[in-house]
Parts: C-alpha cells; structure tokens; sequence
C-alpha cells in the first residue's frame, strides 16, 4: 500500500490505525502512512496513538478531505503501490456523496438527483433513508455481528459456510432493472474487504473507476441512472444516482 486513508478518529479509526502499525511492526503490511481523517483536532485516535513518522492526522470534515483527496487522485502506474481507504461501519455514504458532488460539477446544466433504489434483493435486512438521501441499507444478516468481523467463508454467527456475496446480489439488480426497460448503468461498487489484523479497505482506483462509470453514463447525452454502492460480503449501502438528457447545445459533454 501506499497511504491508508482512515474514515474517523473515534473507536473504530482507533482501532484501525493501532492494527495497521502492528502490522507494520510484525511485516504483514507495508505503506508510506496512515492518515486519520477526523475533524476533531483532540480526537481519540490522536490521544491513544499520537504523531509518528508514518502516521499524520487531517482535522477537516470527511466530505472536504475527500473532494479535495479524490479530485487530485490518479491511477497508480502498473506495479506501483495503491492509496486505500478505510470505511467506519457507522459512516454515511462517503463515496456515493463524492461521485455524485463530481457529476453535479461535470454538468451543471443538466438535473442530477438521486433516487430510491427500485426493486428487491432478497436480503433479511433491507432499509431506505428518507428523501432527500435515499441511501437504501442491506444486509444478508439478520443478527448482530461480531465487532471486527472479516467476513470469513465460515460465517462465526451462524457456524456455517456463507453462501452469499453482496456484490452479486446488487450486480444482478442492475440487470433485471435493465432487462425491465430502466437505463441502469453500473453498478459502480467499491467493495471493501479484509485486508490485514481485521482492517478492510477498499482501493483508490476503485472510486476511480465508479466516477468513470458515471461519466461514461452522462456522456451518451440521453437520460441515464446508475447503481452505485459501498459493499462488504454481507452488508452494502446502495444509491441510484440520476442524471437528466443533456442540452443540445451542450452536446452533454460538460467539464472532464
């Protein structure tokens, strides 16, 4: 890895932040830093852990640090280490928040909205915020989890061998809402996983890759909509990003 981004400086960036030194120290991981994103200047995670040379603290709100963070990232160069961030459980959609703050700026023009999220898909848990949000919450669990779990083939709650994956479930509802006659592009997932010492990331590049999805939607200039989602194996939080036709003499092309 490269720089390790951490969602929060409370209990759970804590957490987080001590695992990824240990295993740094113990040669199960290697990056340049860990950052702790928190906008509270004293938070836990700065008082328990403190400054290191390879660990630095951003007092800023998620959504600047991320408008800002994103918007200056690039694909790293075949072979090159990757930037990862690190999801608290507890956090709002932060990557759908960023991809849908980037295709407002790409075509101020046009109506981008986000919608609820149609259809089922068949898990225990299956919630929806309120408008405006609409951030649709869904799990194949309905127990409480162990804090920390990794998700492993055997699922510690039931004992057994999980036999689901998240993603295939949201990738099938992309296809059956598009085989019913809805432009649904996608999904655009960034799926977080287990990386090291009950840490789980998601990669950079894979946010990246949402945003080119969503661009690549707008760009046909027709009325577009695209599942986007934060998953694990088991839980995921889901938004329908919808984008208007362009304007004739915009070609609906907008800023890159």
């Amino acid at each position: 890895m490269r720089d390790v981004i951490v969602v929060g400086g409370g209990c759970y960036g804590s957490f987080y932040a001590a695992q990824l030194a240990r295993a740094k120290e113990r040669g199960r991981a290697r990056f340049r830093r860990v950052v702790v994103v928190d906008r509270d200047p004293e938070c836990r995670a700065r008082r328990e852990l403190g400054d290191a040379p390879d660990r630095a603290f951003e007092v800023r709100d998620w959504s600047t640090y991320f408008r800002e963070f994103l918007g200056a990232a690039a694909p790293a160069r075949s072979g090159e280490p990757q930037d990862y961030i690190v999801p608290s459980p507890l956090m709002p959609h932060l990557m759908f928040e960023w991809v849908l703050a980037r295709a407002r700026e790409r075509w101020p023009g046009r109506p981008i909205d986000v919608a609820p999220v149609p259809d089922t898909l068949g898990t225990p848990y299956d919630r929806a915020a309120p408008a405006p949000d609409h951030t649709r919450y869904v799990s194949f669990a309905d127990w409480i989890c162990p804090t920390h779990c990794i998700e492993p083939t055997v699922c510690p709650a039931i004992g057994s061998t999980r036999s689901w994956e998240m993603g295939d479930a949201v990738r099938a509802l992309a296809g059956r809402l598009r085989a019913a006659g809805q432009p649904v592009h996608g999904p655009a997932l960034f799926v977080c996983r287990h990386h090291v010492f009950g840490v789980g990331t998601f990669a950079v590049e894979t946010v990246l890759a949402g945003d080119g999805i969503v661009r690549a939607a707008g760009e046909t200039g027709a009325p577009a909509a695209v599942l986007v989602g934060t998953v694990s194996a088991c839980h995921g939080a889901l938004n329908l990003l919808r984008i208007g036709a362009a304007q004739a003499a915009t070609g609906g092309k907008g800023r890159q």
